[in-house]
């Protein structure tokens, strides 16, 4: 399943404001820890613009 950048940072945000451990609390999201670092690290250098789908599929458009 492909996120928004806004669940993206969503999630990052209740990470951070959860007073669990970050694995549990990404446990319970459903969220793989690889997953989440690595957004959590394209939010970082790039803000909310980083965590945008850069996926080639994402911007094809349909061809008649």
């Amino acid at each position: 399943m492909r996120y928004p950048a806004s669940e993206k940072l969503e999630i990052i945000r209740t990470v951070e404001g959860s007073h669990l451990p970050v694995k549990q609390t990404l446990d319970m999201l459903g969220i793989p820890r690889t997953t989440f670092y690595r957004w959590y690290d394209l939010y970082v250098d790039g803000g909310l613009g980083g965590l945008a789908d850069r996926s080639p599929w994402h911007c094809q458009t349909k061809r008649a």
